[in-house]
């Protein structure tokens, strides 16, 4: 049996393991046990009705977070000409074309989202096995292969967070700081549930939102009662 640190004791003191929190509750009690000396992201995992290995039960998307994330991100446009130039002028962190592809392939990936103009997506192809293990690939599902470039990385900047359930059916996601007031976490919390119902694949039966939990980079993890998410669950 693994050997739990006093700090992992003493910050799941006050939780019941099997208890379902209303959504309010559940955010006091993430805020108060996120004691790292920097401030903690508050991360969210949900359990989805879907089985991601058939291609009608897929769940992806983008969600604007009304309160931003709390991060600053370092935006990458693959673009070329007045595109680039338009990028730069958005505030994108780094542009290029072949020779930002060699920069990529070299190993160097100074970003955390990437965005690419169609006509580009022909080099950025290339990169697959680089960027798409981080989750990084251009993708027009998601608003990253676009012509209009400068609100895309202005959405970037300023809270877009992009989901994609995974292997045994849980999606992820950032929606906010432990710094947030609980009013700007409920508004991101439920932003963020609310674009993950809407984005039900036609092949889900059964219950869609399954098992919902809250938690802190370090802390423990909070399970939350759906129903007061105020989303819709079939």
């Amino acid at each position: 049996m693994a050997h739990i640190g006093k700090r992992i004791a003493k910050a799941r003191e006050g939780i019941e393991r099997t208890k379902l929190y209303p959504l309010n509750d559940a955010i006091k009690l993430v805020r108060e046990r996120a004691k790292a000396k920097f401030d903690e992201s508050v991360e969210i995992a949900m359990n989805l009705g879907v089985d991601p290995k058939h291609a009608d039960q897929m769940v992806r998307g983008v969600v604007n977070l009304p309160n931003g994330t709390g991060r600053v991100l370092r935006v990458a446009v693959f673009a070329r000409g007045a595109k680039a130039d338009e990028a730069k002028a958005a505030g994108a962190d780094v542009v290029g074309a072949e020779e930002l592809v060699t920069i990529v392939q070299g190993g160097t990936i100074d970003f955390d989202r990437c965005i690419a103009t169609p006509d580009m997506m022909p080099l950025v192809g290339r990169l697959g096995k680089v960027l798409g293990p981080r989750g990084l690939m251009p993708n027009p599902k998601v608003g990253t292969v676009t012509m209009d470039v400068t609100a895309a990385v202005k959405a970037s900047k300023g809270g877009a967070v992009e989901f994609r359930v995974e292997k045994a059916g849980i999606v992820q996601g950032t929606v906010g700081k432990a710094s947030f007031d609980e009013g700007k976490l409920v508004e991101n919390i439920k932003a963020f549930v609310d674009a993950v119902s809407k984005a039900k694949p036609a092949g889900s039966k059964g219950t869609y939102i399954q098992r919902v939990a809250l938690s802190s980079t370090q802390g423990p993890g909070v399970k939350i009662d759906v129903a007061s998410l105020g989303a819709q669950q079939q």
